[in-house]
């Protein structure tokens, strides 16, 4: 009986000698979360892309029912007041976490825009493009419709600032 024991005791000896190298490469390895998923979800400058995207669809909704073509000017107007509380909201909401946003208009951007997706010449379905203070806009059964606009969104923090210019389209 006595070695019989004996017998079993090297065994299991051997056995933890032999799982020690695996034990120790998994300690090791550990675990890491990923980097990319974790900074995107508190990335100050998307979560702004994303509520102004959502704003600029949103406010562009009710402007062909309020203003016809002749009164192009006037819509624009109002499209970006109506954008001028999300822009100051979005400039101020990270402030205390040290996160500053400015939104500012890009007009550059939304012409290049306008030359990349509206069709031109005789057979196009609706009329031509302008851009407007930076806001594109289309006569569509001589109403005014908002296409898109272009913004540079600048966010500064202590390590530094970034700038990112975006053109977002209105959802028609």
């Amino acid at each position: 009986m006595n070695q019989r024991s004996q017998l079993v005791l090297v065994a299991a000896v051997l056995v933890a000698v032999a799982l020690a190298p695996v034990v120790l490469a998994y300690l090791q390895l550990g675990y890491h979360d990923d980097v990319r998923a974790a900074s995107a979800v508190d990335d100050p400058m998307a979560d702004s892309v994303r509520v102004l995207d959502r704003a600029v669809t949103r406010e562009s909704e009710s402007i062909p029912r309020r203003y016809a073509w002749t009164d192009r000017t006037a819509a624009v107007t109002a499209f970006r007041g109506s954008l001028e509380p999300v822009r100051s909201r979005l400039g101020t909401a990270e402030m205390e976490r040290g996160t500053i946003t400015e939104i500012t208009y890009n007009a550059t951007a939304a012409r290049a825009w306008q030359s990349a997706n509206c069709p031109g010449g005789p057979g196009r379905e609706f009329g031509a493009c302008h851009t407007n203070r930076s806001v594109v806009i289309q006569e569509r059964v001589d109403r005014t419709h908002i296409l898109a606009v272009g913004v540079d969104v600048t966010t500064t923090i202590e390590r530094g600032e970034t700038t990112l210019t975006v053109v977002l389209e209105a959802t028609q």
